[in-house]
């Protein structure tokens, strides 16, 4: 394409004085290139490209008409304007000049100023029209810009005039409302855009309406939806502003709007995540909080109470660490079900972490109505959970408080709630109960125990004591039963019936129990060293039979100190066989092959003995100090020790009978068959030190005495 250059006129004449008269007009107007060649002049408009062309009509190798016609011809994109030199007034010639395109013409001779005229106004139309094409071409530029980006954004944008009629839609706002643009121009926006109220379930009018009217941006409602030519419904939030002219005048409205609907649905899939637990879907303890704190307020309009129960799943970490967490997590969500069912949807019921539940009760005019809701829950546990075709039967303990008489935040009330289950598991769980100060004390002292209990095992500082057991004829001490105690700063010892309870809820009983073990073998490794072998018995928790690696590490013990498995006895109550009684049955095998004996602990007192001697490998049964408290007044607790001991004879187990306390105890119970005891007619559990010198001493003047008599 050539350019057409706006400084330059070009002069094409054969008459040598025609082209330089008109080169004196043009002196100072603008740069001129003449030539009186017709064929040189092809050459020139290729170089200099000039924006007008002065062309004699009549030369003689090649006139101005057939030049321009080859001009034509040759360029197609020819664009300088033409004026022809003539000395005619004819208006064929006229006609044929204005039919190829020439713009003027200038007549021989030569007018000076007319010519001057002529050419200087036609290079200023040349100019404007140059600009004015240079502006369209910008301005069509900036609009397929604005129409791509427009038909490229995510928001869908509609404009109109100033009655509302649409006279544009981009891409997005065609397919949100179903509506192509040649469909919808000309159309009310209230016909395209069709919009309603979510909350309401009404009509909402179209934003630009109120938008024109007020002549400012007018920003989305909640809850507006739009519905599409095709039934589709989408929640939508939009901007809608007038278009103003310079001086304020309305000529028209745009509005601009988006699809929300997948944001609110995932807003309100994170608000609910936010405030329910992912396992139960029941509220958390943070939405707990909230709702604690709106019942309170009501409670101060209403003066009425408020109540609040921690509900615990009772033993549930036994049962979690035995089955599974996947079972546990099924336990917590039926549990969730049964609570659920047994009060009402207006009730706040919140699962707060692990095995705790907290229950709201707002607007409560009788404390009764919270007794017959607590004992309803209990009663839903009732029935066994049958869960893979096994029944697993559960108990629930629950605390209660109440503001305003408990507490006057939700902090309080919550940790009184606390409190009062706590009391409840101690009393021997499955019950509900309600919050006293006394409890809070209880519970103070419960926490500041489990702190010492923590620090006891991480300083490894336990305290063990030895009671003697003796073998009753002669009065020697044949063992000792290891029994634990905490040291508080003070100095006092805290006694295990303190600190076993916590230990077994929170999972430090492993711990306690391991140091015990290997703190109890260390001295009776360090017993054999001085040639007074001492068979030491300790007592094993339930929870260390869902230790798989349980008979491992009491193999590594004996190893680490070197004492013989013959002279370590595990002691375990019929309660720790009956949580898992193939994980006990399992351990006890392959404790008996490591070669540790193993003894049944407090025998008579549980559901299922008998049936435990034949399925265990036992060693020893130790008969319950009870048997023996009634036994010198009761015939038929003799009767029953004369059993037991008639039992250990045939099935060839040692017996133990504890709680001896007084010589016509001890004579009693060597009158019945009994070879071995211990109790505090012989010593209570004693200091390393102090066991020391009665190991030395031994029990004969009791024993002699008693046989004597």
């Amino acid at each position: 394409m050539v350019l057409v250059s706006q400084d330059y006129v070009l002069i094409v004449d054969d008459q040598l004085s025609t082209v330089t008269a008109i080169e004196a007009c043009l002196k100072g107007v603008c740069r001129v290139v003449s030539t009186t060649s017709p064929f040189n002049a092809l050459r020139l408009i290729q170089q200099y490209a000039p924006a007008l062309i002065i062309l004699d009509v009549e030369m003689p190798q090649l006139n101005g008409f057939e030049l321009f016609e080859k001009l034509l011809a040759s360029q197609h994109d020819f664009s300088s304007k033409v004026i022809f030199i003539t000395s005619h007034c004819d208006a064929v010639v006229e006609k044929r000049a204005l039919s190829l395109g020439a713009i003027d013409f200038i007549h021989k001779p030569i007018n000076h100023e007319l010519c001057k005229l002529r050419i200087t106004n036609h290079l200023q139309s040349i100019k404007r029209q140059s600009a004015l094409s240079a502006a369209h071409d910008r301005l069509v530029q900036e609009k397929n810009r604005l129409t791509v980006t427009l038909e490229s954004i995510a928001d869908a944008v509609i404009t109109t005039d100033e009655g509302l009629q649409i006279s544009y839609m981009n891409a997005s706002a065609q397919r949100l409302t179903g509506w192509q643009l040649q469909q919808a121009a000309g159309e009310h926006i209230d016909t395209v855009m069709r919009l309603s109220d979510i909350s309401a379930g009404t009509t909402a009018p179209s934003p630009l309406t109120a938008a024109l009217e007020q002549k400012r941006t007018v920003l989305s409602d909640l809850n507006i939806q739009l519905n599409n030519r095709y039934g589709d419904a989408y929640q939508v939030e939009y901007s809608a502003s007038p278009v103003l002219t310079g001086d304020g005048v309305i000529a028209g409205g745009v509005v601009v709007f988006r699809d929300v609907t997948d944001a609110v649905r995932m807003a309100s899939q994170m608000t609910h995540i936010t405030n329910h637990d992912p396992l139960t879907g029941l509220p958390n303890r943070v939405l707990f909080h909230e709702r604690i704190c709106q019942a309170m307020t009501n409670a101060g309009y209403t003066d009425s109470l408020v109540a609040v129960l921690i509900i615990d799943i009772d033993n549930f970490k036994t049962v979690n660490e035995l089955l599974g967490h996947a079972v546990g997590d099924s336990i917590i969500n039926h549990v969730a079900r049964h609570i659920e069912s047994a009060i009402s949807s207006k009730y706040t019921l919140s699962h707060i972490g692990g095995d705790e539940f907290a229950l709201l009760i707002d607007n409560v005019a009788n404390i009764s109505r919270v007794n017959v809701l607590a004992a309803n829950i209990l009663k839903t546990k009732e029935s066994p959970f049958i869960l893979n075709g096994e029944k697993h039967h559960l108990s629930l303990s629950i605390g209660i408080s109440v503001f305003p008489t408990d507490a006057g935040c939700p902090e309080d009330l919550m940790r009184n709630a606390d409190a009062a289950m706590y009391k409840v598991k101690t009393q021997g769980k499955n019950n509900f109960g309600y919050y006293s100060e006394r409890l809070l004390d209880e519970l103070k002292d419960r926490v500041e125990m489990e702190k010492l209990l923590r620090q006891s095992l991480h300083s490894d500082n336990l305290v063990l004591h030895y009671q003697p057991k003796v073998e009753l004829k002669t009065g020697r001490i044949t063992g000792a039963e290891v029994l634990v105690r905490l040291q508080d700063k003070r100095g006092n010892l805290i006694f295990p019936d303190r600190f076993i309870s916590i230990a077994e809820e929170t999972s430090l009983i492993i711990k306690l129990g391991q140091q015990v073990l290997r703190k109890a073998c260390t001295y009776a490794a360090e017993c054999m060293q001085l040639q007074r072998p001492l068979k030491i018995a300790v007592n094993i928790d339930a929870q260390h039979f869902t230790q798989a690696d349980f008979p491992n590490f009491v193999a590594g013990i004996l190893k680490e100190t070197g004492l013989p498995p013959a002279y370590l006895e595990l002691e375990v109550t019929e309660t720790a066989l009956m949580n898992d009684v193939n994980a006990a049955r399992c351990a006890i095998e392959k404790l008996s092959e490591i070669g540790v004996s193993i003894a049944l602990d407090d025998f008579g007192t549980g559901y299922s003995s008998l049936s435990y001697l034949r399925t265990f490998d036992l060693d020893v049964l130790k008969i319950d100090r009870s048997f023996l408290k009634d036994a010198t007044d009761n015939a038929q607790a003799r009767h029953i020790i004369k059993a037991i001991v008639s039992l250990a004879e045939m099935l060839g187990l040692a017996l133990v009978c504890e709680g001896i306390e007084t010589e016509r105890q001890l004579g009693l119970i060597l009158d019945l068959g009994c070879c071995e005891g211990q109790g505090y007619l012989f010593s209570q559990p004693a200091s390393k030190s102090n066991f020391d010198m009665l190991f030395c001493d031994g029990f004969a003047h009791l024993c002699q005495s008693c046989e004597a008599s």
